[in-house]
């Protein structure tokens, strides 16, 4: 599997096509991070975000093997993409029935893997890090969306419009109104990061 990390998403595409399974292991092991919490922080939920990330490897899975993937060379969009819709269906099945919510507080840093560091590095990592998500939480979902696909899952302004169907100038303007948000939330707690 060591040779396979070397090649390009679209080559391992290629290669899972023809038959080769660990191919689709190492895109998974490439993009996993980013597409998990790029769906945790949208869905806020850590349960339901291993659901939808299993449902989008599920459906990648399925339309490799029938044939019928055809964006060359640009698999992470497309699964973020994936990702996005599944995350858009559940918010709209979620508006037609009753939300019961968990007590239980979910930290997308619990799922990141962080370096060995000292402990103090990691209890002040863990504080910037949950006041960061305290913080884009109370952001309004459309900013949170845009700061979320663009720092997290590192899309293009281009692909982020594409996902949330959008002009890319509207894209820009919520990444805009959201980081001037967070900057006013910082300055009004007196928070340094």
């Amino acid at each position: 599997m060591r040779a396979l990390t070397n090649l390009t998403d679209q080559q391992l595409v290629h290669l899972f096509m023809d038959g080769d399974s660990d191919a689709l292991e190492t895109i998974f092991h490439r993009h996993r991070e980013k597409i998990f919490t790029s769906i945790l922080l949208l869905v806020k939920d850590k349960t339901l975000s291993e659901d939808i990330f299993q449902d989008v490897f599920i459906r990648v899975i399925d339309t490799l093997r029938s044939g019928r993937y055809t964006e060359e060379g640009k698999f992470l969009p497309w699964a973020m993409r994936i990702a996005h819709n599944l995350c858009v269906d559940h918010f709209r099945k979620a508006k037609r029935t009753t939300i019961v919510r968990s007590s239980e507080e979910t930290d997308i840093f619990d799922v990141i893997d962080m370096h060995e560091d000292g402990i103090d590095k990691k209890v002040m990592q863990r504080q910037s890090h949950e006041r960061i998500r305290k913080m884009l939480d109370m952001l309004p979902a459309e900013q949170r969306e845009v700061i979320v696909l663009r720092h997290y899952a590192e899309l293009s302004f281009k692909e982020i419009a594409t996902l949330t169907n959008c002009s890319i100038n509207t894209a820009l303007g919520r990444m805009r109104y959201g980081l001037i948000n967070l900057r006013k939330m910082m300055n009004e707690h007196n928070m340094v990061l």
